[in-house]
């Protein structure tokens, strides 16, 4: 009973993506039904053909059922070949339109939901759980149409043949809906161990190369291997119970199948031999039988695919079911697309004010808060520099400042507006965000400059990056602009991929620069070499530099230290200076 709710409730849930293909449905299903009638119809006519032409030796009627015959077999696989076509267009499309949500819906969860699920897990729900949600909503209602139509065609013709033979074969069909009733639970859960086991094995692998470097310099190759085997293991091992769970209802199936044909068989043999029935009829109703079953077991198939399919839904369902943790003022209409170059709203200047007032933040199952009681102020133009040790909180000013949270208690304002009031869009447009970690795109050098500003020239991705003091190594490589760089990418250095980020920062005009630890992993030389850059990048902006290396401060104008969450007392720039060097 929970098996049905749980299909019906996945049903529910992922049917009105269908909306726009469901004319498309009502075809497919019109092709499924005239199909079905022409099977039925050349079974009749080989009937005719088996009694008038072969039996009485006629040639002249053998002529005429056999271009009946034709014509229907004809129609059925010109309706069968657009039916089956429009079918596997709908059904894609809907695998589009489903990840298409779901990934969405993916970008716009916190920084949280993702250190809580591995990316190859989220990589798995993404693909092989959204083709399994096809299998139910799309292939799963043409197939059940397809056999409910096959099945009262062939019933119908088997009654108007022999309805007492007929009668005797429909006690028999509730075997096989039991059959697939007993099995369904044992492939449901089979079949979610696997989608687990899949996921955990994309992860292992995703994890294991973006680690390459520390399996080779620790010599963990084997350790690796384990890991991989562990969860192949676990995989294989509900793989194989799924596999034989099936396996085990398709032969008890075909079991009572061949016992129903062969008493079908039976009484028609002895129906012939009190002359009540003629060869061509009984050849015409065991073929129907035949045809009957089966569509019934397809009926009963389909219930273990739904049920299988139900897996995917629920880990679907985690992902969709997830809450962002910021979203636009309800004034905002969700879901259209942001202008590139938004508006100012009423009161917000473009050269803006930053500030923070009592700011708490609490993340979601920790025990003690990140920040507590902070309140700052970064006017136009000024660089404030924040620093403290790890895990004073840092990072979680730099995700409230650009709106990955918004604070438990407090507010974050621009210009006096709280960052909650103004739509998200907006918001990323004003602040731009160089973020610690060096982040590089499967594309050319031009495209990951412009990521920022999709609409922007090459003479101002240039100019970007002559100002990033990155174009002339740029320059200098064979394909210049135009070469294919990517995560992990040997091709350039460290410190060559960050000023690569400064020119993608400086492309941004927002009036709000928040730099995250922009000089760490570089060595002296290489920070040396970012410096200028980020000066010119901090030129005329309000910026909050959050960062280690105090050798940024004679550029700040006020430094904040950070300690358990708390906002010490400010020192001036001067006197940092001097605790660096001594």
């Amino acid at each position: 009973m929970r098996g049905t709710r749980d299909i019906a409730d996945a049903f529910r849930r992922f049917w009105p993506l269908t909306r726009g293909d469901r004319g498309r449905l009502f075809v497919i299903v019109g092709c499924v039904i005239v199909a079905a009638l022409a099977e039925t119809a050349s079974i009749l006519l080989f009937s005719e053909i088996t009694d008038h032409a072969l039996d009485a030796g006629s040639l002249s009627a053998f002529w005429a059922s056999a271009l009946a015959w034709l014509g229907a077999a004809l129609v059925g696989a010109a309706v069968g070949y657009a039916g089956n076509s429009l079918a596997v267009w709908t059904a894609e499309r809907f695998v589009m339109r489903l990840r298409a949500k779901a990934f969405a819906h993916l970008q716009e969860l916190p920084p949280h939901f993702f250190r809580k699920h591995r990316r190859g897990d989220l990589v798995s729900r993404l693909t092989g759980d959204v083709e399994a949600i096809e299998q139910m909503v799309v292939s799963g209602v043409v197939g059940t149409v397809s056999a409910v139509f096959s099945v009262l065609f062939y019933g119908a013709a088997a009654l108007w043949l022999r309805w007492d033979l007929a009668l005797a074969t429909f006690v028999l069909a509730p075997l096989f809906l039991l059959a697939a009733r007993r099995f369904a639970g044992r492939i449901g859960r089979a079949a979610r161990e696997e989608r687990a086991a899949e996921g955990a094995i994309t992860s292992v692998v995703e994890e294991s190369l973006g680690n390459i470097e520390l399996t080779q310099a620790y010599n963990r190759h084997r350790a690796e291997q384990r890991r991989l085997d562990t969860e192949a293991r676990a995989w294989m091992r509900a793989s194989v119970r799924g596999a034989r769970a099936t396996e085990m209802y398709e032969q008890v199936v075909q079991v009572v199948e061949t016992v129903c044909v062969l008493a079908v068989i039976g009484l028609g043999a002895w129906e012939i031999s009190q002359q009540r029935l003629t060869l061509g009829q009984l050849l015409a109703f065991a073929a129907f039988i035949g045809y009957l079953y089966p569509p019934v077991r397809d009926l009963g198939q389909l219930g273990l695919t739904l049920t299988a399919a139900t897996a995917g839904a629920r880990r679907l369902a985690e992902i969709l079911d997830a809450r962002p943790s910021v979203s636009d003022p309800v004034s905002t209409p969700r879901g259209s697309a942001p202008d590139p170059a938004p508006q100012t709203p009423a009161g917000l200047d473009v050269r803006a004010r930053v500030a923070l007032h009592n700011v708490t933040h609490h993340y979601p199952g920790a025990a003690r808060p990140a920040l507590s009681d902070v309140s700052l102020t970064a006017e136009p133009g000024e660089l404030v520099l924040v620093t403290g040790p790890s895990g004073a909180g840092k990072s979680t000013l730099t995700q409230l400042l650009v709106r990955f949270y918004d604070p438990t208690s407090g507010t974050v304002r621009l210009d006096g507006v709280p960052l909650s009031e103004l739509p998200l869009a907006d918001v990323r447009e004003r602040i731009t965000l160089l973020p610690q970690r060096t982040h590089v795109l499967h594309g050319t050098i031009r495209e990951n400059i412009a990521a920022g500003r999709p609409d922007a020239s090459d003479a101002d991705v240039e100019r970007a990056a002559r100002d990033a003091d990155a174009h002339a190594f740029i320059a200098a490589l064979p394909d210049g602009y135009a070469t294919r760089i990517a995560p992990g990418t040997a091709a350039l250095s460290g410190g060559q991929l960050q000023r690569i980020a400064i020119a993608r920062a400086m492309l941004r005009p927002s009036p709000v620069l928040v730099l995250d630890e922009p000089t760490t992993g570089l060595d002296a030389e290489s920070a040396h070499r970012v410096v200028a850059p980020l000066r010119r990048l901090m030129r005329d902006r309000t910026t909050i530099l959050i960062t280690h290396d105090l050798t940024l401060a004679p550029y700040a104008d006020r430094v904040l230290f950070l300690e358990d969450g708390r906002l010490r007392a400010a020192e001036s720039t001067r006197r940092t200076a001097g605790m660096r060097t001594r």
